[in-house]
């Protein structure tokens, strides 16, 4: 995926080239797939101020939410390479200043992470079979408020499960081989 031309789909940094990088297994979120994302979210909430990026990659999920009005925006992914590359996309869009990059598993990220998310993007290796344990570490997290969406790129082939532990999905679309499935919390009654 090494020379994939990426750029920033919406808002402030909209045009803006993006990174990507070498690492085989990372699979960047085409330009098609992060605009149709952000159209589902702006259909279900229209906010993202505080958004998380995990399996960040490029970090380009979380860099779109930053130019489209984020205020805010952690990064997670275990890979040096990706880390650094996270951090030059935020200093090639002016974006720096309103991130903060950890690089370490999302596991052990969720076991710190304090802060409530509006948009959690969970973008993993096709191939990383932690998915549903993820989302359901997310799920009993303090990091998700009854108003968080979580936004999950997958495999069409894998799909996920209606509900997890008190998240519920309300949307599913399929870009080619790409699944996004959109969850949220269930209210208690």
């Amino acid at each position: 995926m090494a020379g994939l031309k990426m750029r920033v789909t919406g808002g402030i940094a909209k045009g803006q080239q993006l990174k990507t990088p070498k690492n085989r297994a990372v699979r960047p979120t085409t330009d098609k797939v992060r605009e149709a994302i952000f159209s589902v979210l702006s259909s279900i909430s229209g906010n993202w101020s505080r958004c998380l990026d995990l399996f960040a990659g490029s970090g380009a999920l979380g860099i779109e939410a930053l130019s489209r009005n984020g205020t805010w925006a952690d990064f997670v992914d275990r890979e040096r390479e990706c880390c650094a590359v996270i951090k030059e996309n935020l200093a090639r869009t002016g974006l720096l200043q309103k991130a903060h990059i950890y690089c370490c598993s999302v596991s052990k990220a969720l076991s710190f992470l304090e802060d409530k998310y509006d948009v959690i993007f969970l973008d993993p290796p096709y191939a990383d079979k932690s998915l549903e344990t993820i989302i359901k570490q997310i799920a009993g997290s303090r990091i998700i408020s009854k108003d968080s969406i979580i936004v999950i790129s997958h495999a069409s082939r894998k799909p996920l499960q209606q509900r997890y532990d008190g998240l519920s999905m309300l949307k599913e679309k399929r870009y080619g081989d790409t699944c996004i499935s959109v969850f949220h919390k269930e209210v208690e009654s």
